[in-house]
């Protein structure tokens, strides 16, 4: 499996794909029997995985004469198909048009990959190899290929295509925001190496779904103020009651509203650097009370960290000691520390989300981003370019 993980990632290109689905190349590839047989299984068992609607090219028509040349050339253009929904998924275009997580798999050549398997003899391992990585896909795949449940198998699906809009490789260590679950986790190696509740947006101000590369983090921060918050409410107290918006830290600099670093700073004592068009972060916060409610939606879109500190030093690890970091707190001047090595963040939206244990926990669909993707899927059923 490394061997054929280290070929994905020559096989992502910087120009064109050598070969789209629907559009093989002359020289086409010759199947054998037995191959023929293999690519069928797996375009049977696509529906275990969620992909049932997923349109592939009938290559196998049982009673009718098909000339072996021309059954070859249909099978090549059945296996990129399935190739491309096992890493882009069959959802119409629209279904993932606020899904913002950025991804080169397009550029996988499946036509490349499928000659390799076909010389290898092993299609199933080259397929396998396409399916994401993270250990929550398995779970999912498993739960729903046994699910009897209409509702529940739907849930299941929705987020195992939101699974395949992730990036095949999304890095050997990064950090995984569910904003369903309220969670942030830390993953190396596809391994969940540490957890810590969040806090997301509201309903009116929702998180949204990106991903972004987090260098470092900035000890005692201050918080420069989204005109849309000064027009809700910082604004009129800056100007209505100037005596207790200075004892809160805030401040006009510039034209711009601030927040000076102290305890109550909206920002807490640390945020990721993690810069990206949506102006959200990862963050500290003075209210931890509220990490003790079930539904923690209460953020105009940022993610607040319960054990933000904690999350700073494990991510500086190799850049700035446990002692360093408390000296920087204590001193209450604001500090941008780098990380060893900057890392992918992927702030996302699952509502089903597999566990250690193998089962799945279901989570409530907060922004309703369930419903309308299943009603896209419904109204449309694309075939994988």
């Amino acid at each position: 499996m490394k061997i054929l993980l280290a070929m994905l990632g020559g096989l992502l290109l910087s120009t064109s794909v050598l070969a789209q689905a629907d559009n093989p190349p002359d020289n086409f590839l010759i199947w054998t029997e037995p191959q023929l047989r293999q690519l069928q299984q797996l375009v049977d068992g696509r529906k275990a995985e969620g992909l049932g609607d997923c349109s592939i090219t009938d290559f196998d028509q049982p009673g009718t004469a098909v000339e072996p040349t021309s059954r070859s050339r249909l099978a090549t253009v059945a296996a990129n198909q399935l190739m491309m929904a096992y890493l882009e998924g069959c959802s119409p275009v629209s279904a993932r048009a606020r899904w913002r997580i950025g991804s080169d798999d397009r550029r996988i050549d499946t036509q490349q990959l499928l000659m390799k398997a076909l010389a290898r003899d092993d299609l199933p391992a080259y397929f396998d190899a396409l399916r994401p990585r993270n250990p929550h896909y398995r779970a999912l795949s498993r739960a729903h290929a046994a699910e009897t449940d209409d509702e529940k198998r739907a849930t299941l699906a929705v987020n195992l295509e939101r699974w395949r809009w992730m990036p095949l490789v999304m890095g050997d260590r990064y950090l995984l925001v569910n904003a369903a679950s309220f969670e942030v986790t830390l993953w190396d190696k596809n391994r969940k190496i540490g957890a810590w509740p969040n806090i997301v947006g509201k309903t009116k101000s929702p998180t949204p779904v990106f991903d972004a590369t987090v260098s470092g983090v900035i000890l005692n921060p201050w918080w420069e103020i989204l005109t849309s918050i000064v027009a809700e409410s910082i604004g009129a107290l800056v100007r209505n009651h100037p005596a207790t918006a200075r004892r809160k830290g805030y401040v006009i600099q510039d034209g711009r509203y601030r927040q000076r670093p102290g305890p109550g700073n909206a920002l807490g004592q640390m945020k990721l650097v993690m810069p990206n068009p949506y102006s959200i972060y990862l963050h500290d916060t003075p209210n931890k009370n509220l990490f003790s409610e079930p539904v923690r939606a209460f953020s105009h879109g940022c993610i607040r960290v319960s054990g933000a500190i904690d999350l700073a030093k494990t991510l500086l690890q190799g850049s700035a000691a446990v002692e360093q970091v408390d000296a920087i707190l204590a001193s209450r001047e604001t500090t941008k520390l780098a990380l060893v090595q900057p890392i992918p963040v992927y702030v996302a939206y699952f509502t089903a989300e597999g566990k250690e244990d193998g089962s799945v926990a279901y989570y409530p669909d907060l922004y309703q981003r369930d419903t309308v993707q299943l009603a896209q899927n419904d109204s449309v059923s694309r075939c994988p370019a």
